[in-house]
């Protein structure tokens, strides 16, 4: 398998889903191209899941249009209300978690909370964008849940996908955009 090759199953789902038309040309950002996405990749040692990884490299490197609420966020960037540089993010470091986890309501993790916390939101991942309020979508990059989409806020973190329960949407990347594009709410599993 040549991984410099879009996966061809998602596309036109994708493409759609963030109005970029058969040429790349999108109200968004323009593509990142393969050479940068190596870079990226090398310079953080790490390999972008797929079809996340083909769509920055040929489709779009984010998007005012698409999931989340305010937009897809380039590879490279963190929203504007992340709070710091990002400096101490680790992307090869895995992500912690493979369950859901509201810290405001475990009492019982409390010693360890911070630690805890600090690699939630520093290692692991990259972050699509935000709903607003401090609610962050992140791509796994690294870890058993690499390639899992999970929401990130000031009181928890929930992966997306319906083997969660939360949600009755497809999990990964385009999973995540299929059930936005169906103007689905995110968390819809009852």
């Amino acid at each position: 398998m040549n991984g410099d090759q879009a996966v061809q199953a998602e596309p036109a789902v994708l493409r759609a889903a963030f109005d970029v038309d058969d040429g790349g040309q999108s109200k968004g950002e323009s593509t990142l191209g393969w050479e940068a996405v190596h870079a990226f990749e090398s310079a953080h040692e790490i390999v972008l899941p797929e079809p996340y990884r083909s769509f920055v490299a040929e489709i779009a490197d984010g998007s005012f249009s698409g999931p989340p609420a305010y937009g897809l966020l380039p590879v490279a960037e963190l929203p504007d209300d992340w709070g710091d540089d990002g400096q101490d993010r680790v992307l090869s470091k895995p992500f912690p978690l493979t369950t859901a986890w509201m810290w405001e309501e475990d009492p019982d993790r409390a010693e360890d909370a911070d630690e805890i916390l600090e690699q939630v939101y520093d290692h692991g991942s990259t972050v699509l964008g935000t709903d607003g309020c401090a609610m962050n979508w992140h791509l796994v990059v690294a870890g058993p849940h690499r390639g899992h989409v999970w929401l990130i806020t000031d009181v928890g973190a929930a992966p997306f996908g319906e083997q969660f329960g939360f949600t009755t949407g497809e999990p990964g990347f385009a999973g995540w955009v299929r059930h936005w594009a169906a103007n689905k709410p995110w968390y819809d599993a009852a």
